[in-house]
């Protein structure tokens, strides 16, 4: 069976615990999107790690993992990774990836500070990874396959020229830098292609084989529904499709094989970068949920930077959820909220003074402001409670009245950062 993890609100929303918990019983776990401008926390028996292009499979030794033709590959950051992970004891992982994956160029993340730099105030608040350079140019048909590292030298150099001339044109005459070492990119690809070389395969073909065989397979997304450049708060969003539904395309899988789509929430709502951000809340508040949030605080895994905090927004989780095609709702992080006295909730927005339940255009959205329930907190630390029966009335209600406001079911409910802090829960709820 193929099933998906994806966000529904911002990213950050705890996908890498989900899927480092479910790959547990996964034969193969595959990254299909994104590249290292965002990050999965995981916390397990070999440590604390943030993944950033690795796919969270890596820590169990049965499973293969697989970065897809959707993903941003950077290849060095990868390599860095793989360093990472075993010299702290995780067993070499089994890794394959795809021929058709496109490779980060050092020239996308130059560009993509100097773009930044230009917009200066009205930037995006990209992580400056490459990501945009990178997605621009392979719609552009201006980017480099992995299978284009094995061609003949001349045809590639040949190609490298013609890129050159394009992104000197910019960088001369836009960004006012120095223009491109063809000779340099030259050598870069071959250091790439020495690095891809163990792994490289024709991995669509690989899971027709694997879906064939019936194994259990799981896509990983990274972000989350809000991110989505179709439908999310553009152009506040990155750059390649956050929803399950890409899984297929940044996989190379048929779209029927995706049977199941869990899409992970948080019991809170938090942010990194820029855009509209109606529950978010400041100063002390903030900062309080944001220091006791996620593990060891609500700081994005790439960046470092501080994540923006709010309470939890019915409406934009419920947009999310409906958009991913969710079938599970994992809640995440619910122990974060065992201090408050009261939870505000929020429940609508108001528009120019009309309330609505329904997510609206980025135009609109920046005028919202939240329309709040207050919840009763329950004022325990529910750690260690395996069954959804003896969490407090009060956890249980929160969970219900969420669960009921964006009308899909919770089936799983995270009560810590490990592995096993999770509580399964069957919902009355069924998706109409």
């Amino acid at each position: 069976m193929v099933k998906a993890i994806v966000g529904a609100n911002w990213g950050d929303e705890g996908k890498g615990k989900m899927t480092d918990m479910l790959a547990q019983d996964a034969d193969i776990v595959i990254r299909f999107q994104g590249g290292a401008n965002a990050g999965h926390t995981i916390v397990n028996d070999y440590g604390k790690f943030a993944l950033h292009t690795l796919p969270s499979g890596v820590f169990s030794d049965k499973t293969v993992n697989i970065i897809g033709n959707g993903v941003a590959l950077n290849l060095p950051i990868l390599m860095k990774e793989i360093e990472d992970i075993t010299s702290k004891g995780v067993p070499k992982p089994k890794l394959l990836i795809s021929e058709r994956c496109q490779v980060v160029m050092p020239y996308h993340i130059d560009l993509d500070a100097f773009e930044e730099e230009r917009l200066k105030g009205k930037s995006f608040g990209s992580t400056k990874s490459g990501i945009a350079p990178f997605y621009s140019d392979k719609y552009a048909k201006t980017g480099f396959q992995v299978s284009e590292l094995f061609m003949d030298e001349d045809e590639l150099k040949d190609k490298i020229h013609r890129v050159a001339e394009i992104k000197n044109a910019v960088l001369i005459h836009l960004y006012h830098k120095d223009p491109i070492d063809e000779e340099s990119i030259f050598n870069t690809l071959m250091d790439y292609k020495k690095m891809v070389e163990p792994y490289v395969c024709d991995t669509s073909a690989y899971l027709w084989q694997a879906i064939k065989d019936d194994k259990e397979i799981l896509l990983e997304g990274q972000l989350g529904s809000l991110k989505d450049p179709d439908h999310g708060i553009y152009p506040m969003v990155t750059s390649s499709s956050t929803l399950a539904a890409f899984g297929a395309i940044g996989a190379g899988i048929p779209p029927y094989e995706i049977k199941k789509i869990i899409t992970v929430c948080k019991a809170y709502s938090s942010a990194v970068g820029a855009g509209a951000f109606v529950s978010e809340i400041f100063g002390d508040e903030a900062e309080e949920l944001r220091r006791r949030g996620g593990d060891g605080g609500e700081y994005g895994a790439t960046t470092g930077r501080p994540r923006r905090m709010g309470w939890f927004d019915c409406v934009a989780s419920k947009y999310g959820l409906r958009i991913q095609g969710t079938t599970d709702v994992a809640f995440t992080v619910l122990d974060v909220l065992g201090y408050l006295d009261e939870i505000p909730v929020c429940t609508g927005y108001e528009i120019d003074g009309r309330v609505t339940s329904d997510f609206p255009v980025t135009k609109d959205l920046y005028r919202a402001k939240p329309r709040l329930t207050v919840l009763k907190g329950w004022k325990e630390d529910i750690r260690g409670i395996s069954r959804y029966e003896d969490l407090p009335k009060n956890c249980r209600a929160y969970i219900e009245f969420i669960e009921e406001q964006v009308g899909f079911p919770i089936t799983m409910i995270s009560n810590g950062p490990g592995r096993n802090d999770i509580i399964y829960r069957e919902s009355p709820l069924k998706i109409r």
